[in-house]
């Protein structure tokens, strides 16, 4: 059964986030000034009394969204509202009473449902004091509150609690199976594959660049199994963030790839590659996260590239990352969405493989025959044995005579050759080389990064979805439309520099 819902709600700047992030111990919700900076339902799972509830923030009702946006904001507030056990109705208890706090108590009315007032920003009992011509709106005694100065927790949670519904000894929901985090530049697609996969309007989906502004988590289920997806804010250039809302926006992203299982990298098929997408993977690889790169809308460009030359393009700007497969869908449609779900599955699952210490030092030994390490002056590089000591990203130890002998080219060269032959041929492996008897004097591989030297000049092509199979297999290619069975797509050509999309 479905965890009864309280939803916040009120009018721009009172403090909904503030209390959102308050009331769950951590921050999730952006807080911030400015006016406006929710658009989306935020929600998490709260614990009270030995009762589960899902806690919701919403966007400020009646704000004017500078983006155009208004429209959409008022409809994920209003599910919000309709689908909510309890309305916790906030107000600013030092502005007073204000239109548009009438404006919001007429429209809860209608609704017939309890609602809790809270009067926020009561930092001093002085201030609290002000509350009472909170009556006037007609839902009694306000409880004065301060997110900022964190007083009235207890008793707010006491006075939603006394609302919920008749216990039905709801569940919290099922851990989920996979979480998995969209990640990429503005407009790219991210809302709109967030939205295919958990088949309802979740977020909002806007031309509008920028439109996601944090971090969301989105629940949703897939044949008996739960699944957690993250919708990112578009990452930028820092010198182009404008506001702290941005910057924020940009570290919530970060910190989503942080406690991600799967990294999905978007790019829209339309544009070239660019330094934020190397900037962004780079991210990805020092966290040693299992990752896709997505090529998004590719029904724009189908009938003007194949498949194949995408893929060439994107290994060619990420060519320390061809072990990533490459996905091609198009999300406005569905297309190739839940392959691309199984993709991701698969990924976490070699991820998580182990091998035995004899399979991983036949194959280290393996390599050091084929190619020995060169030698450091007089000294030769020498590594004893080899053992896997973690999962969750694949972690194994070579215990050398120092790991300072070996160069940045062969520990590489190492970890290809470990891909190649054990069973996680598509996930990043940490390698990490330590002095044998000593606990210091490790490294760890650098093999997955991007090239740094690569110029951020923007190359040929793009396309579906793509994957790197071991050496001994040819790579798989999934494609979305008969086309690439066909004559071969004319080359694009480049444009001016400076222009980011393809001329076709």
């Amino acid at each position: 059964m479905a965890l009864p819902t309280v939803a916040i709600v009120g009018r721009p700047n009172v403090g909904k986030s503030s209390l959102f992030n308050w009331l769950a111990n951590r921050r999730i919700s952006i807080v911030d000034p400015t006016a406006g900076v929710t658009r989306d339902r935020v929600a998490t799972v709260i614990e009270y009394q030995d009762r589960f509830f899902e806690l919701m923030d919403t966007g400020g009702i009646g704000i004017v969204d500078v983006d155009d946006l208004t429209a959409d904001v008022e409809r994920q507030i209003q599910v919000a509202i309709d689908s909510a056990s309890v309305v916790v109705f906030v107000v600013d208890v030092r502005d007073g009473v204000t239109p548009l706090d009438q404006d919001v108590a007429n429209r809860l009315r209608a609704i017939h449902k309890p609602v809790v007032l809270v009067a926020n920003k009561a930092d001093t009992e002085k201030i609290g004091q002000q509350a009472g011509e909170f009556n006037a709106l007609g839902y009694g005694e306000p409880l004065t509150v301060s997110a900022d100065q964190k007083l009235g927790r207890g008793e707010l949670l006491e006075a939603v609690f006394a609302k919920l519904p008749a216990d039905t000894h709801e569940l919290p929901p099922a851990d989920a199976a996979l979480k998995i985090a969209t990640v990429g530049r503005r407009n790219v697609g991210k809302s709109t594959f967030i939205n295919s996969l958990a088949e309802s309007d979740r977020v909002i989906v806007s031309e509008v660049p920028g439109t996601t502004r944090d971090s969301i988590d989105v629940l949703f289920e897939r044949d008996g199994k739960t699944f957690l997806a993250i919708d990112t804010a578009g990452v930028q250039k820092k010198t182009s963030m404008a506001t702290s809302v941005e910057y924020y926006s940009s570290h919530r992203a970060e910190r989503s790839i942080r406690r991600s299982d799967v990294v999905l990298q978007f790019f829209d098929a339309r544009h070239r590659v660019g330094r934020v997408d190397k900037q962004l993977a780079q991210y990805i690889v020092n966290e040693h996260k299992p990752a896709i790169f997505v090529v998004n809308k590719w029904d724009l460009v189908k009938d003007a590239m194949s498949t194949e030359k995408m893929a060439d393009y994107v290994r060619k700007m990420f060519p320390m990352l061809e072990h990533v497969p490459i996905a091609f869908i198009t999300a406005k449609s569905g297309k190739n969405v839940l392959r691309l779900l199984q993709l991701a599955i698969q990924l976490h699952k070699q991820a998580g493989t182990r091998v035995s210490t004899g399979d991983l030092n036949r194959v280290v030994r393996a390599a050091v025959e084929a190619t020995a390490p060169p030698l450091q002056g007089s000294k030769t590089p020498k590594i004893f044995y080899a053992t896997q000591i973690g999962v969750y990203p694949p972690t194994i130890v070579l215990f050398t005579n120092g790991p300072e002998l070996f160069e940045e080219t062969y520990i590489r060269y190492l970890t290809k050759t470990l891909r190649d032959n054990l069973p996680f041929p598509e996930v990043a492996i940490n390698l990490m080389l330590r002095a044998k008897g000593e606990g210091g004097g490790r490294r760890t591989s650098t093999d997955d990064a991007p090239d740094a030297a690569a110029e951020d000049t923007d190359g040929d092509d793009a396309p579906p979805i793509v994957r790197k199979a071991p050496a001994p297999r040819p790579p798989r290619v999934v494609v979305e439309h008969a086309d690439a069975d066909g004559p071969a797509a004319p080359r694009p050509r480049k444009k001016k520099p400076g222009v980011e999309t393809w001329d076709f």
